[in-house]
């Protein structure tokens, strides 16, 4: 039996075109430009933490006020996702059931802020099937702290982490844990312990791990 652990954009739904809406917003309220902020670009940019996303989207701008955007972004994310919410990955529920059925236990972990991962849940009606998850805007701390708050709150099993980019391979190292490549997601990871190409692909390399 393991702990699996989930990244969620990238791994577990892809809400870039919803999430584009909220950036612009955001650019509109502080008086910047938002040409810059296409689809393409903020893929580029899930995973990260605030303070990355706002240098990298505005290396002209003070911190302060670049972060003040990408925090502004994410709020109204929490508001307009749950009107118009993007659907999860094909086979992630049927994933989500299998692990459940074969004694694994299913936690998420990602940089958001408090809110996002429970419109994922909410609106895919996953929840019932997570354990337990935890946000960077629950901790005030990267992603690899709090796995491990995580982890260590619910004596997680066998832990192993699914996430898409290098920045989540980074985290999941850190704590010297399994990381497993979503390779349909929106980065690319030099050495994984192992790769997927679609999420019920996980089943298989579980057996295997």
């Amino acid at each position: 039996m393991r702990g699996v652990i989930f990244d969620v954009d990238g791994t577990l739904w892809d809400s870039t075109e919803k999430v584009l809406r909220s950036w612009h917003k955001a650019c509109e309220e502080h008086h910047v430009s938002g040409e810059r902020i296409t689809s393409e670009r903020l893929k580029k940019e899930f995973g990260k933490t605030l303070e990355d996303i706002g240098q990298s989207l505005f290396p002209e701008l003070p911190l302060d006020t670049a972060v003040s955007i990408a925090f502004r972004a994410c709020e109204l994310e929490n508001v307009m996702l749950p009107e118009d919410p993007p659907a999860v990955y094909d086979g992630v529920p049927e994933l989500f059931r299998a692990l459940t059925e074969r004694g694994h236990s299913i936690y998420i972990v990602s940089n958001c802020l408090q809110g996002y991962i429970e419109t994922l849940l909410g609106t895919s009606g996953l929840s019932p099937l997570v354990t337990d998850h935890l946000c960077a805007g629950d901790t005030g701390v990267g992603k690899s702290e709090t796995m491990r708050i995580l982890i260590e709150k619910n004596h997680v099993p066998a832990p192993v982490y699914v996430g898409d980019t290098m920045g989540d391979y980074n985290s999941t190292k850190a704590l010297g844990l399994p990381f497993i490549f979503a390779a349909y997601g929106f980065g690319e990871v030099a050495s994984p312990d192992a790769v997927i190409h679609s999420p019920l692909e996980l089943l298989e390399v579980l057996e295997t791990m």
